[in-house]
């Protein structure tokens, strides 16, 4: 164990993700176990910036690991995209005795928490929180199981409506440049169709097969299309065209946006966010920097900071055959 090591700083930063919660409350608790003291940090790097710090102790998590959203709350900082601001940072951190910290977050905050290692030799340990579950070097970053569970639960709900009234109905969820909220909830709700970044069908395609699935029998259908989705300029120029081309359906679109974030994290990211807090505390403890907490397979691993932000995850091509299989 590192004895240079003695307060241990935890921010979340970027977009909310649940599980965020109870990985704070693993960090916090794992520091009280093995006795170093934790700062929490309000307000991502903002907070850093102006010192917005507050000792936390066991107690002080209590009751969050079920909750949605983070406690420490997250904020944009432009101010820490210039040494000036990052400097400000470390003199905070510094006056207050903090000598590392755990970055919950994704990309940007990873990229955020590399420079600043790089500039002041400060040990920065990474835990991927997420829904886009679009970070390379883990099979998953806290936050997505739940939101694709959001996604399921709601798309098994607009079903009822669209096989009521013989609807064909659009449902846009999340995913800029990975479609892979898209893929793994089209899949489990049964979708005819999913439209993601990294497919582009094509809209006579997209067409074709919304016909043979009339044909096939089919009294509604859900299209699940990712926001970063190439096949139209947006879900409504979908709605409009195959409205135009495929008159015989009545057609809806449902954009489900932020909800995807919110509510209760699984099980399955309370106990991944509790995992990743343990081994969080334990690497810097053991004298690690600038890498981040990831799960491959059944078992954590440390990836370089570095490697982690180096590109998009890819789709697993495997599940994209079985919804094509699917949506026969």
């Amino acid at each position: 164990m590192s004895k240079s090591v003695k307060n241990i700083g935890v921010l979340t930063s970027g977009g909310d993700a649940p599980g965020m919660n109870a990985a704070i409350r693993s960090v916090v608790r794992t520091c009280a176990y093995l006795n170093i003291k934790c700062t929490a940090i309000y307000r991502g790097y903002q907070g850093m910036i102006e010192g917005d710090f507050k000792a936390f102790n066991a107690r002080s998590v209590n009751n969050i690991i079920n909750k949605g959203g983070t406690i420490l709350q997250s904020a944009r900082s432009e101010e820490f995209r210039s040494l000036e601001g990052r400097k400000k940072a470390y003199e905070q951190l510094t006056k207050v005795g903090v000598d590392a910290i755990v970055v919950i977050g994704g990309n940007g905050s990873f990229t955020g928490a590399l420079k600043f290692n790089e500039e002041f030799d400060f040990p920065v340990m990474g835990i991927p929180g997420t829904i886009d579950n679009d970070i390379l070097g883990t099979s998953f970053t806290l936050g997505f199981d739940t939101a694709i569970n959001t996604v399921v639960d709601a798309i098994d709900k607009i079903r009822d409506t669209a096989s009521s009234h013989n609807r064909l109905f659009f449902v846009e969820v999340m995913g800029r440049d990975v479609g892979l909220i898209a893929l793994n909830a089209g899949v489990g709700a049964g979708a005819e169709e999913i439209l993601i970044p990294e497919q582009n069908l094509g809209l006579e395609r997209l067409v074709e097969s919304l016909k043979r699935s009339k044909n096939s029998g089919k009294s509604s259908s859900i299209v699940i299309v990712a926001e970063g989705d190439k096949t139209g300029n947006n879900v409504f120029e979908l709605k409009d065209y195959v409205e135009k081309n495929l008159p015989i359906y009545d057609v809806r679109v449902s954009v489900l946006g932020h909800m995807q974030r919110g509510g209760n994290p699984t099980c399955f990211d309370r106990v991944l966010a509790s995992r990743m807090g343990v081994k969080a505390v334990e690497s810097l403890l053991e004298g690690r920097s600038t890498e981040m907490i990831g799960i491959r397979d059944t078992s954590l691993v440390l990836v370089p900071i570095a490697d982690a932000i180096s590109g998009l995850t890819q789709v697993d091509q495997e599940l994209i055959r079985v919804s094509d299989i699917m949506t026969t």
